[in-house]
């Protein structure tokens, strides 16, 4: 029992301070906009932004950057989700970025989409004239993550430097910035994994099947096991098989791996990622493009 009570502290102490800096957005910011993935950290968000701001709506428009190649439960996630709670949705499309000239689709076994989202994002954004982007990273994603304030400035061109961050000293956040620049705000950055599917289970939060153990037709590359859909070259050697697995973190489908489990539900989930030693990000094949894959797209605007 004195475990279980730990734990609830725990978790509604990390709520109380997501909700805290949520509300601190809505005072400091004009246009401030969610970015929506329907992956489970920006629902856990989307869920705080509820509860912040409850009896009245979600006072920001959430946003997806959707490159065209998602998981097909997760933009009928997305949409069930964003009709439940009547928020208002802007998707970015890669694919017009890729129309208007603006990024180079790769080719090639590899080819993937996820690193053309920052053009898009930053279009986004600054077609909306928002001057806040609130996201669902968390510090002990990846290492380059784990060097953001939860105020995280961005310049004019949308770019991020690690080394000129303002500090924040007891929880006072300086959200003061320069016409044309810009925030990203990560209410979640002191959340780990476990600490998300905790609070999933205790606040009975609903996710896409796809986090959940199920069979689906895979291929193994590089150790990753990916999903055999029409978007993904394969290999002649690559054999399509019928696997039992889930997915502990969902991106586009040319770079975001599952993992062999039989967890079908919370309680499996969070026994299973209490005896992990592989972080989530470790199916990302986006990841391990070089050592400092992630840095150099934060750098660039990426989310």
């Amino acid at each position: 029992m004195e475990v279980y009570n730990y734990y609830i502290n725990h978790l509604k102490e990390l709520e109380a301070e997501s909700i805290f800096i949520l509300r601190e957005v809505a005072a400091q910011f004009e246009r401030p906009v969610l970015l929506f993935s329907g992956g489970k950290d920006s629902i856990v968000v989307t869920h705080l932004a509820k509860k912040a701001f409850f009896p009245a709506k979600i006072p920001f428009p959430l946003l997806h950057v959707d490159t065209g190649h998602n998981f097909p439960e997760t933009i009928e996630f997305r949409d069930k989700l964003v009709k439940e709670i009547g928020a208002n949705l802007i998707v970015g499309l890669v694919q017009d970025s890729i129309d208007q000239g603006k990024v180079k689709e790769e080719k090639g076994i590899n080819a993937s989409r996820n690193g053309l989202q920052t053009v898009t994002l930053l279009d986004a954004l600054e077609e909306g004239k928002y001057d806040c982007a609130l996201g669902g990273a968390r510090r002990d994603e990846e290492k380059a993550r784990a060097k953001e304030r939860f105020f995280s400035h961005r310049d004019e061109f949308g770019q991020w430097d690690p080394k000129n961050q303002r500090p924040e000293l007891w929880n006072l956040f300086n959200g003061k910035k320069h016409v044309g620049e810009h925030f990203r705000v990560f209410p979640i950055s002191n959340w780990t994994e476990m600490d998300i599917w905790q609070y999933i289970w205790m606040e009975k939060i609903e996710i896409p099947s796809i986090y959940f153990s199920h069979k689906r037709n895979c291929f193994i590359r590089d150790g990753v096991i990916y999903y055999a859909s029409d978007v993904m070259q394969r290999k002649e050697d690559e054999k399509v098989e019928e696997m039992v697995v889930r997915f502990r973190t969902i991106g586009d489908m040319t770079c975001t791996g599952a993992v062999f489990s039989d967890a079908d539900t919370l309680p499996k989930i969070i026994e299973e990622v209490s005896a992990s030693r592989v972080t989530e990000r470790g199916t990302r094949a986006d990841d391990k493009r070089s050592e400092t894959a992630m840095e150099d797209r934060k750098k660039a605007g990426y989310f």
